[in-house]
């Protein structure tokens, strides 16, 4: 099957390289010329562990293709997929000018009855407007699908290939026969392939990322509760994570979530409520409660240093939002930073994979180690802001002899406060 994917960004290009992993021919469409160029010579923009290998050989056998020209890029496709940015606007809405500015140029150009998929994650009644804005010009048939992606980054590759379940929004059956088919080479396993309207699917997809949200935020807050009775939250996540009602995911502790949808997500969603007349409340308590968990670290950090961090170098393991990515949107470590640098602190900090993102930010006003342990040479603390696999098993005795004081923040509770204690170190983590 032919196929077209609009955009390049995170989703689209996992979208297009999974699609053409099956035996699809696709075409990758973006009006970012230099990307265009990289990708065409092989460079991949992002990194989503696994992604080069598929990347690199249907590049090599023809099914991948990359163009700035978007006739072109549609050419004879039977499905044409959206994967735009929706970034939020002043108000928390998503912003649609990129979805709809291409509906406009789709409405001029079709030529055959196609399938347009909206892969983005888009308020609802997006599919409707998409439909309207192409209606406007089009001389063909054409359906508009919803879509959702459900993809976790680091494992996105794995997500795609192997779904727990797709979601279809459409009320059209020439579109589900299409889509049906484009699929089933994914669920061979029997995972399902769930059909329903384009609202309802445009609403599963919010719902499903404010639902591991207000399941973090809601650990978190027990994790500040633990602290004040003096009980152990990783006992307690044991304890009802054992529970098939609750499940054992999305229950760790730690200094809040980040990234592309968790944080714009729930926000849209609480817009979409908002001009709806409904005050949904819990999702208001999940954003405020996010933001303050965030710098969750800095109250006992301060109080170590008796509330002068001027002049103090403080080293920083993790800066992405999560390991395995390079994306440091929303991400914990950079409001750290800052508030660290507002203080006169110097920051010393070490990633696998986020440090270039980083640096486009803060430039010269911290410093990048090549190493965990470079990081910590010559600092008066540490504070651990991602749960790489790297940090968690140390060289401890490296450690005691780098930093200037033997203490740990630990924003992400890799180690045991009891075995911290007898190597000698003083330790602060979260509800523990």
């Amino acid at each position: 099957m032919k196929i077209a994917v609009v955009g390049t960004g995170y989703v689209g290009l996992v979208t297009g390289t999974c699609l053409a992993e099956t035996g699809n021919t696709v075409t990758c469409v973006d009006i970012n010329e230099e990307k265009v160029k990289k990708l065409q010579s092989g460079v991949i923009p992002i990194y989503e562990p696994g992604l080069d290998v598929l990347f690199d050989r249907n590049i090599a056998q023809g099914r991948l293709k990359f163009t700035t020209n978007l006739v072109e890029g549609i050419e004879d496709a039977k499905i044409i997929f959206l994967a735009l940015p929706t970034p939020p606007g002043e108000d928390g809405s998503a912003d649609l000018k990129y979805i709809l500015g291409v509906a406009d140029d789709l409405g001029k150009i079709l030529k055959n009855y196609v399938v347009i998929v909206d892969k983005s994650t888009v308020p609802v009644g997006t599919a409707e407007k998409v439909h309207h804005n192409i209606a406007k010009n089009a001389k063909v048939e054409f359906d508009v699908v919803s879509n959702p992606e459900f993809l976790r980054e680091g494992v996105a590759v794995e997500d795609f290939m192997k779904p727990d379940r797709i979601v279809i929004g459409t009320s059209s059956d020439r579109a589900k026969k299409v889509m049906e088919q484009l699929y089933l080479p994914f669920v061979r396993q029997g995972n399902p392939i769930i059909f329903m309207s384009e609202r309802s699917a445009e609403m599963t997809k919010y719902a499903a990322n404010a639902f591991l949200a207000t399941k973090i935020t809601f650990m978190n807050e027990i994790a500040n509760l633990c602290e004040k009775v003096g009980a152990n939250v990783d006992d307690i996540r044991k304890g009802i994570g054992s529970d098939t009602r609750i499940g054992k995911r999305f229950l760790f502790a730690g200094i809040g979530y980040g990234g592309s949808c968790f944080p714009k997500d729930v926000q849209a969603l609480a817009k979409t409520s908002e001009d709806s007349g409904y005050d949904f409340q819990i999702l208001k308590s999940v954003m405020n409660v996010n933001d303050l968990q965030k710098t969750r670290l800095q109250e006992p950090l301060a109080k170590y240093f008796n509330g002068d961090l001027k002049g103090k170098q403080i080293a920083l393991w993790g800066l992405a939002f999560k390991p395995y990515t390079d994306d440091i949107r929303e991400a914990p470590a950079l409001e750290n930073i800052q508030h660290l640098l507002n203080l006169g602190a110097k920051v010393r900090a070490y990633d696998p994979e986020a440090m270039e993102n980083v640096r486009q930010i803060f430039g010269d006003q911290i410093e990048y180690a090549d190493s965990p342990y470079g990081a910590l040479l010559n600092s008066d603390a540490l504070m651990i802001m991602t749960e790489w696999p790297v940090f968690r098993t140390p060289d401890f005795e490296v450690m005691t002899n780098l930093l200037k004081n033997k203490v740990i923040f630990d924003g992400r509770n890799l180690y045991e406060p009891q075995d911290m204690q007898a190597l000698g170190f003083e330790y602060y983590s979260i509800g523990r």
